[in-house]
């Protein structure tokens, strides 16, 4: 079974004072951009959307069925987050972008990169995996969905819902839980 490496660099703006970590993102074949959360039914810009202009759909093109690429970008570094995943190389058990069918090979060294993001003291993860991987780099229980846990170098860890459709929660109450995350590191 072939093995992948992970698709984008690391998105680190100048000034990222929270790290946002998914798993790894969905075979290309599901890609509407070549940027994270790149599946049309993924949530995240959607609720990116929601929270900074008050309307979901402000980050997607309904007629080309894609989300805007740059403007996911320059809102990103307009608001100091930084985005990557947990996984450097992984192993689809099952040919579709669930967690539950990922081999994490090869994690990402997160240590490495928040070296290259000062300010930045928080972690974040959309989903269970992601957030057990984290705790897992970061000597640090999982934080139970919308708490954080504080690692022995003062690293806040949050577990976020996962912003995948699969996961059974409305985008409205998704919301409110990266609001919080959002107003605790000074972004809201």
């Amino acid at each position: 079974m072939n093995t992948e490496l992970h698709p984008f660099a690391p998105f680190m703006p100048e000034g990222a004072r929270v790290l946002i970590m998914g798993t790894f993102p969905p075979g290309k074949h599901r890609w509407c951009m070549d940027f994270y959360y790149p599946n049309p039914t993924n949530d995240f810009w959607r609720i990116c959307g929601l929270l900074f202009f008050g309307d979901k759909n402000r980050l997607y093109d309904a007629e080309s069925k894609k989300f805007k690429e740059e403007e996911c970008k320059k809102l990103m570094a307009e608001k100091h987050i930084a985005l990557h995943d947990t996984a450097h190389e992984i192993r689809r058990l099952k040919g579709n972008a669930s967690d539950k069918y990922l081999e994490i090979v090869t994690p990402t060294p997160i240590y490495d990169l928040l070296r290259e993001l000062p300010d930045c003291r928080t972690i974040a993860t959309t989903g269970e995996k992601a957030a057990g991987i984290v705790a897992e780099l970061t000597g640090t229980p999982l934080p139970r969905i919308g708490e954080k846990e504080t690692s022995a170098d003062g690293l806040e860890i949050w577990r976020m819902p996962s912003t995948s459709r699969a996961y059974p929660l409305s985008l409205e109450k998704k919301a409110e839980y990266y609001r919080r995350l959002f107003h605790s590191v000074g972004i809201i």
